[in-house]
């Protein structure tokens, strides 16, 4: 089953939902490679991906939360900082040799990462973007 992305999710900055949807397309390949049986392989292309991704979509998330003077900006880089170290233990773990639990285990964290950080704190972050950069676009 697909994670499909939802207009619900979106928080209106186009850098940050593309970014976005890119997770969710990496994501998506992995649960297609579960059902495949080939789960294994493509966890280590996720957490390749991830590794990447932690350093720039974050960093381009902080970069606005610093020049705008976001309020809520230490808690929002709390949370980045615990997923990076959700996707630093997992890499160990696919390093000393993915299983079927690691597996399933990345794609239980990357779907609760997706769906509550995206879907609340970077929305919220989205909105303030939006209403420092172009007060015509404030969101409801």
């Amino acid at each position: 089953m697909a994670l499909l992305w939802r207009k619900t999710l979106e928080t209106g900055v186009d850098w940050q939902d593309t970014q976005h949807k890119e997770l969710f397309e990496r994501i998506n390949r992995l649960m297609d490679a579960m059902l495949a049986r080939k789960g294994k392989e493509e966890i280590v292309n996720l957490i390749k991906f991830l590794d990447s991704y932690v350093v720039t979509h974050f960093g381009a998330e902080d970069q606005a939360m610093a020049k705008l003077q976001f309020p809520g900006r230490n808690a929002h880089i709390a949370e980045h900082k615990s997923f990076k170290e959700q996707v630093a233990g997992l890499k160990k773990e696919v390093e000393a040799g993915a299983n079927l639990a690691i597996v399933i285990q990345t794609q239980q964290s990357a779907v609760d990462w997706l769906t509550n950080h995206i879907g609340v704190v970077d929305k919220e972050l989205g909105n303030f973007i939006l209403q420092k950069t172009d007060p015509a676009k404030k969101s409801a």
